[in-house]
């Protein structure tokens, strides 16, 4: 009798165990499922076409369009979330993102050592022309050289790479820093500024756009890698998504695609 409690008390045991495993499984994968996002909230600054900028639809409600909102909504779409959109000032972005407001953000980022401190980044999602410089079209003959600048304002976005390149390159320039892309472009349509720095597909949409302005002929920099940006350590866990989703783009040409919609509603841009 002993020996058959015994077995009982093993069987039992071991049961137990198996259910215990089960249940630790299945709150595993409870946590999984809990984990995954059902809303992703982007962050951007929509004043940048190509990249993001607003159009109106047949209603004239106000939408989203360009490059960086097509993979944001590719994004959310592959991770099954609603996507949200939070447009702001390109300066205020990173800061969003640090405090959580957004989920992460997409606005023509380029990697810089003081983002790589306090973010963290995707796979470049595309390489943009290296940034150009917008003259009005009369100063084409002018305006040729860094020299042919000093004591002249240069315009740029504030909080970006372009606005460095005034404070480092053209030092003997005036930065005029702005938080607004469509402002900058204004300036220099009404000679507040006498050019302005810009990325390079945006800096050649305006100068396609406006007979009056033109890309200066002065080099500067490299190409541009632009990534998506989250929360340092990725404390959501959606990097590897937006990873995954980027690489499916490439190898589908799905960016290519979204260049030229973008290309086609730029001139619709609400300003």
């Amino acid at each position: 009798m002993k020996k058959m409690i015994g077995k009982l008390m093993a069987v039992t045991l071991v049961v137990a165990m198996m259910c215990g495993l089960v249940a630790c499984g299945g709150n595993e994968d409870a946590k999984k499922e809990e984990k995954k996002a059902e809303k992703i909230v982007l962050g951007t600054s929509a004043d940048y076409p190509p990249f993001e900028f607003i159009v109106l639809d047949e209603n004239k409600k106000q939408q989203y369009a360009g490059i960086d909102i097509s993979l944001a909504k590719q994004i959310a779409e592959d991770m099954d979330a609603e996507l949200e959109i939070s447009n702001m000032n390109f300066d205020s972005l990173i800061a969003a993102l640090q405090k959580g407001e957004v989920d992460m953000v997409i606005s023509g980022v380029e990697k810089d050592g003081k983002r790589e401190k306090v973010v963290d980044f995707s796979e470049a999602y595309y390489t943009d022309l290296p940034p150009m410089i917008l003259i009005k079209a009369d100063k084409k003959d002018t305006y040729t050289s860094a020299k042919s600048l000093e004591g002249k304002t240069i315009a740029a976005q504030s909080g970006t790479t372009k606005a460095d390149i005034v404070n480092e390159e053209f030092k003997k320039s005036k930065l005029l820093a702005l938080t607004s892309v469509t402002d900058i472009v204004n300036n220099l349509a009404y000679d507040k500024c006498d050019a302005v720095i810009l990325d390079g597909a945006v800096a050649q949409q305006y100068a396609q756009e406006n007979e009056d302005m033109v890309i200066a002929d002065i080099a500067l920099g490299e190409e541009a890698p632009y990534y998506v940006a989250v929360q340092k350590g990725d404390p959501k866990g959606i990097l590897e998504d937006i990873n995954k989703t980027i690489q499916n783009a490439k190898e589908k040409k799905l960016v290519d695609q979204w260049i030229d919609e973008a290309d086609a509603k730029a001139d619709e841009a609400v300003e």
